[in-house]
């Protein structure tokens, strides 16, 4: 069998070919059961079998009902007939087009004798000269295909059976070591913290579990109240230097960082006092992630100021500015275009050179990235690609070396069956098929290619928090996209 092409999800997809050309195991591969709206079944339903031809009527109205409903919702619908009837392919193609989805017809093209043979092999065989006719038909219904203005036709050709689509699974404890690529790394970060009563422990395995996973780094969120996005109020979060200090010291090879701290909690000079710490600690291994703040909330109940927009900004600046003085080498006083200091004596200095990440999403944020940071920070979600080209502008004006990572906060799965229930889990009252496409809800294997993808257009980092890591074996489960 040939590659196919990746089909768009979600999407509308018509199954095209005749009778045995293996139509329903094609889709039984790929699809839940709930995304397979089957002709077949539908006369099983409404009539006395699959089989009961008087009960086409009634199938085929319901079976309409359940593509519109799906469609009009946004989520995939696979629309499991003979597809030969041009009309009524048109029909899909025209709901398809209404509901905002791709349209895309599959062709199961399959040889005659296979057909036949498969057909004979039925408790109810499909009557020959029947079977013959949607032969003629389906030898001819590729020209059509292409003249009915579909997004994508994919022609599927096996004469041996057609394979499931399933990537094989990869055990973590099997996988090979992935080679770890300085301009292409997958970070884990970690906002959750579901410790029960043993903090300490949960905390050191998921860090020895992200190692063995391949990920090349572990980072913390730095929140003083657990954010609305991620959990309730009351859940536990960390303080981030503290725990990165403890991670520091179980030997694996992870880089260790926030992501992101905010200057309104602390003034540039302790994060640079506590960045070198962690760096000599972990041997070279720290970064940091920092940023302007944004929840006011945590600021009042903790009895910090929160100032402007401007204001912190100025201070994001500022801070900036100052790490990289208390990092030089010497003592001497620093006079720079933000802050002025009569000396820089910090010791101890960092071993390596800590990655200066600045995160946010606004113009300022994104100008200073350009300006001062080693890298800028982006969520992949809403405004990716505007934040992303407003940046990219920035940095081409500075002409400096500043590199792409990015956040990803996505729901992931072993299946499309794992990953649904996961949405449905996750989503509260958003609509399934908008918070599955915020969420970038895919398989692991699906969620390998996209990042595939981001590295190609020029990501170095991505920063990964799945929306519902709980355990070790969680972060194993995601071995698969850290191979890179």
């Amino acid at each position: 069998m040939t590659t196919e092409p990746p089909i768009p999800d979600p999407a509308l997809v018509v199954l095209v070919g005749a009778s045995g050309s293996g139509k329903s195991t094609w889709a039984q591969a790929r699809y839940r059961a709930q995304e397979i709206v089957s002709s077949d079944d539908l006369r099983g339903v409404v009539g006395s079998g699959r089989h009961d031809l008087d009960a086409t009527d009634d199938a085929f109205d319901l079976l309409d009902r359940i593509v519109a409903a799906r469609a009009g919702r946004g989520l995939t619908v696979v629309v499991d007939t003979l597809g030969l009837d041009g009309a009524r392919r048109r029909s899909y193609l025209a709901q398809a087009r209404a509901a905002g989805l791709p349209a895309v017809a599959v062709l199961v093209d399959t040889s005659a004798d296979v057909c036949r043979a498969r057909n004979t092999a039925r408790d109810r065989p499909v009557p020959a000269p029947a079977l013959a006719g949607q032969l003629r038909k389906a030898g001819q219904v590729g020209a059509e295909l292409d003249g009915e203005g579909w997004d994508l036709v994919v022609t599927v050709r096996s004469d041996d059976g057609v394979r499931s689509a399933a990537a094989p699974v990869v055990s973590p404890a099997t996988a090979a070591e992935p080679a770890r690529d300085p301009d292409r790394q997958v970070i884990l970060q970690v906002s959750r913290f579901p410790w029960g009563d043993d903090p300490a422990t949960w905390l050191r395995e998921v860090a020895l579990a992200a190692d063995a996973a391949g990920f090349a780094g572990l980072a913390l969120m730095d929140h003083l109240i657990q954010i609305p996005q991620v959990g309730r109020a009351w859940d536990p979060v960390p303080e981030p230097f503290t725990t990165l200090g403890m991670i520091a010291g179980l030997g694996t090879g992870l880089r260790l960082g926030p992501l992101c701290t905010p200057v309104t909690f602390r003034r540039g000079g302790v994060i640079a006092k506590s960045i070198a710490t962690l760096d000599v600690l972990s041997g070279g291994r720290a970064f940091v992630g920092i940023g302007a703040g944004w929840f006011g909330r945590e600021h009042e109940v903790h009895d910090l100021p929160f100032p402007s927009p401007k204001e912190r900004l100025d201070e994001l600046e500022r801070a900036v500015e100052t790490m990289r003085a208390l990092w030089a080498s010497g003592t001497k006083a620093y006079a720079g275009a933000h802050v002025s200091l009569p000396e820089t004596t910090s010791y101890p200095r960092p071993t390596g050179s800590p990655q200066i990440i600045v995160g946010g999403g606004g113009d300022r944020s994104l100008r200073i990235a350009a300006e001062l940071g080693d890298a800028c920070n982006v969520r992949t979600d809403d405004g990716f690609e505007e934040k992303l080209a407003v940046f990219e502008k920035h940095r081409d004006r500075t002409g400096r070396d500043v590199a792409v990572t990015v956040l990803d906060l996505p729901i992931v799965g072993r299946d499309r069956d794992d990953v649904w229930r996961r949405v449905e889990r996750a989503r509260g009252n958003a609509p399934a098929a908008a918070y599955a496409a915020k969420h970038h809800a895919a398989t692991v294997q699906a969620t390998a290619e996209r990042y595939q993808e981001l590295f190609a257009r020029g990501v170095r980092t991505i920063f990964v928090a799945v929306q519902d890591l709980a355990s070790p074996d969680d972060v194993l489960a995601l071995a698969p996209i850290t191979a890179r």
